[in-house]
């Protein structure tokens, strides 16, 4: 059964005798299909660098700022998003694709965002990249307001610092010290 349609193919067997054959749910299949692909409501987020995407407005509706967004603007308009280029508005799509699904978060489990040690597998190696991406999709994420997707960079970055000298944390983020501290 595929959403609510049976699935019933012609079938003949070895004596060449038809089993069954449901010609109508077929159809009914198809049309479901045709309906599901082609409409589907899209918006177009645009980048600071001038590139458009179109998005299934329910994974862009992830996002609390482009939600309020399309509030004042309409499904029509491209919403600007002008503090995320391409590249970084590229992997937070990524990013809510994979998870819209996920049921949203929360704010019984206080000591879940303090917790730098429940990040998926997939988050994990989605989230492989240099700190400068790693950085510019924090700021995105709290920029449009993904809480998941902020949450997961945060705890991200804190586990590259965790149990590192000020030291590791300089040399590793090219961090230049400016002072001394005097005791």
């Amino acid at each position: 059964m595929f959403c609510g349609i049976p699935l019933i193919y012609s079938v003949r067997s070895q004596f060449n005798q038809s089993f069954v054959s449901r010609p109508q749910c077929q159809l009914e299949l198809i049309n479901f299909l045709h309906h599901f692909f082609t409409k589907m409501p899209h918006i177009k987020l645009q980048s600071s660098d001038g590139e458009t995407f179109e998005v299934d407005v329910e994974i862009a509706k992830c996002s609390i700022t482009i939600k309020t967004m399309l509030l004042d603007l309409g499904m029509d308009e491209v919403v600007p998003l002008p503090n995320v280029n391409s590249a970084i508005l590229e992997k937070v799509i990524e990013w809510a694709t994979y998870h819209k699904d996920d049921p949203p978060p929360t704010e019984d489990d206080q000591n879940k965002a303090r917790r730098s040690d429940d990040i998926s597998s997939w988050d994990v190696d989605f989230l492989k990249v240099d700190h400068g991406t790693l950085y510019k999709i924090m700021v995105a994420a709290n920029y449009l307001d993904i809480k998941g997707l902020f949450d997961v960079t945060c705890k991200t970055f804190a586990n590259m610092v965790k149990r590192k000298s000020e030291e590791e944390i300089c040399k590793s983020f090219n961090i230049k010290k400016y002072f001394t501290v005097f005791h």
